[in-house]
């Protein structure tokens, strides 16, 4: 009777080979039969042999071991039913009749098993199982039923019994609380299933109001970030066609898997390794466009998840008045995001209690501290203090217990902190050629989509609404061009377009938000305003010069008459002048004046029509690539929205 060795778990899921008298080597190498995509595996890792008429697994000495129902071995004589682990790869030793009897099936159906010989499938792997790739996925399998095979890796992934889930806390993977606005014209572009998975009642809410971005009449729609993922990854585990990998994609090691595909989609983020090992194929980016007297402007954002208990129309006034903070949040639980000064940047450390040493924990990683019993807010994965609030008589720390008073938040409802580091650049192209069709390789086209195309700052809440819109456009493109033949330059031209003018609408907007220019045409870094506001300004809880907190609070309430007159038709509900007087009053002068100087949200540039990506798949619609923008270059957009 025939043995089988059949993959469980890892890339070789739901494959198959049968076992003959050649050995069959496992390993990292492209040479070996089996090829285990892993950092943990060693070039060759182990083998099975043939033995008096038995099968022999050997370990080869390999770094990290090779292991038989979770026991480490050197050498096992193989016995049906056996599970071997290498690395986080599983495979099953079986007999071929108890493999057509007894498995699960459902194993066996995964796409790869056939598309690899079927010259009608689109073979498609995604590095990044995020939003932007998810939905990419779901999108393309939606668009080519029965035509395509898409394989997604994650790290940030575990398998949970037949699913793949998200890791939580206790597999070190802080998830992602940070509420979003995912603009109509981007979520009426889905499918219905995805919006009808992802918008489930009571898990979004609809607090910014109808404008010129509004699409049928239908508002942006503010929703957590790591509901998308948990709803996306759901509804991607019940599709055949898509194979979940829960594991990092490695493009040093995998591109004897790339040169396979047809393409491989970047969704990693903006700082993909994938994206970078590329580099050459892609072209280098310009970060001159985003600079200001020769330097290249980055923003670092203080995060703050809290509860705030002020009502949806008083929270969008009080953000879009002033450039310092900004609540994004899903009824009133969220972020409150504060715009720091290059001082205040150099405060956000952590400390290591046992060593007694700084750490920039929270300024170089993306870590999460979680508030604890104690008051101290901790990191999870690095056991660092936030020092800001340890050191509770610091500036620093007023001016965020100032930020929480501004949107009406307790102390006590202040649960974590992190923080962000925001910059933008200029990338020349977003398809390239990665490798070209020779023999049985059919030519490898490779896309940057999400924030490894266009990482964008985040204030203008446009960053989602550009990944989604990029994932959109290359499924449109692809169900287009794909029959079964080498793909070209050619068909990703309305692509590589809409693309390009993604990046110039949405890092136009965001570059905004980033900069302020006065009356006399004098261009500078908001947060450079922010911290010229402070010199000489009275302390937080210190009593103000006669005469001056007046000023800036008749100021600020001007500015907020102007802002409710353009809002009130579109969001009801807005506190009066008396409410605002009275709200506004109970703020130190320090904070009244840097709110002032701050200047209200540029709703002229920041605000506006979408980049609307369906002009470039209308019939016989023209393509054209817009020129890049340059840095002082306003976005052209007539009409002035909230």
């Amino acid at each position: 009777m025939l043995s089988v060795l059949v993959g469980r778990t890892g890339p070789f899921a739901g494959q198959s080979v049968v076992l003959g008298d050649a050995p069959l080597t496992f390993g990292r190498k492209s040479d070996n039969d089996i090829v285990i995509v892993s950092v943990s595996a060693s070039r060759l890792h182990a083998e099975i042999v043939v033995e008096d008429g038995r099968y022999v697994l050997h370990d080869r000495d390999s770094r990290n071991g090779t292991y038989v129902h979770d026991r480490r071995v050197t050498r096992h004589e193989l016995t049906p039913g056996d599970t071997i682990r290498i690395g986080d790869e599983t495979f099953l030793f079986e007999t071929q009749e108890a493999v057509e009897t007894v498995m699960d099936l459902s194993q066996l159906a995964l796409p790869r098993a056939d598309a690899t010989n079927d010259p009608g499938v689109l073979r498609v792997t995604v590095t990044g199982g995020g939003p932007v790739g998810l939905a990419f996925a779901l999108l393309l399998e939606d668009a080519l039923p029965g035509r395509v095979s898409v394989t997604v890796h994650d790290g940030r992934w575990i398998r949970s019994g037949t699913s793949v889930v998200w890791k939580d806390e206790s597999h070190g993977n802080v998830r992602r609380q940070q509420v979003v606005t995912v603009q109509s014209r981007q979520y009426l572009a889905l499918t219905e299933e995805m919006r009808t998975t992802v918008f489930e009642e009571g898990h979004f809410s609809e607090m910014w109001p109808l404008g010129p971005d509004s699409v049928s009449g239908r508002p942006p729609r503010n929703i957590r970030i790591a509901h998308i993922e948990d709803r996306l990854l759901e509804l991607a585990n019940t599709k055949p066609a898509i194979r979940l990998v829960p594991k990092r994609f490695d493009p040093a090691e995998s591109e004897h898997l790339v040169a396979r595909d047809h393409v491989l989609v970047v969704c990693e983020g903006g700082r993909s390794r994938t994206r970078e090992h590329f580099a050459d194929r892609f072209g280098a980016a310009d970060a001159s466009i985003y600079s200001l007297d020769g330097e290249h402007l980055q923003d670092v954002v203080l995060g703050l998840r809290v509860k705030s208990r002020l009502p949806d129309p008083m929270s969008v006034l009080l953000t879009v008045a002033q450039n310092r903070f900004l609540l994004n949040s899903l009824r009133g639980e969220g972020f409150l995001n504060m715009r720091l000064t290059r001082e205040e940047a150099r405060s956000i450390v952590g400390i290591d209690p046992v060593r007694q040493v700084f750490e920039e924990c929270i300024a170089a990683r993306p870590c999460v501290m979680s508030r604890q019993e104690d008051n101290e807010f901790v990191c999870p994965t690095h056991g660092t203090l936030f020092l800001p609030a340890l050191l509770r008589g610091s500036p620093l720390w007023k001016r965020i217990l100032e930020g929480l008073r501004l949107f009406g938040v307790a102390e006590d409802d202040l649960s974590a902190v992190t923080s962000f580091r925001l910059d933008m650049v200029q990338r020349p192209r977003f398809t390239a050629q990665l490798t070209r069709p020779v023999g049985d390789r059919p030519g490898t086209y490779g896309f940057l989509l999400g924030d490894a195309a266009n990482a964008i700052h985040f204030w203008p809440g446009r960053g989602l609404n550009s990944g989604l819109a990029s994932a959109v456009s290359l499924a449109r493109s692809l169900s287009r061009v794909w029959q079964g033949r080498p793909l070209r330059d050619a068909d990703f031209i309305r692509h590589e377009a809409a693309m390009s003018m993604l990046q110039y609408r949405h890092k136009s907007r965001a570059w905004n938000a980033m900069v302020s220019t006065d009356e006399r045409g004098v261009t500078r870094a908001i947060k450079d305003i922010i911290d010229r506001s402070m010199e000489g300004a009275p302390a937080a809880g210190s009593p103000a010069p006669a005469g001056t907190t007046g000023g800036d609070l008749e100021v600020l309430l001007d500015r907020m008459r102007s802002i409710r007159d353009r809002l009130a038709a579109r969001l009801p509900g807005l506190p009066d002048d008396e409410e605002l007087r009275t709200h506004l009053s109970a703020l130190a002068p320090a904070t009244l004046r840097t709110l002032r100087e701050s200047g209200a949200w540029d709703t002229l540039i920041v605000g506006g029509e979408e980049a609307d990506i369906d002009i470039f798949y209308q019939q016989d619609a023209p393509v054209f690539v817009p020129a890049a923008p340059r840095a002082t270059d306003p976005a052209p957009d007539p009409r002035t929205p909230a």
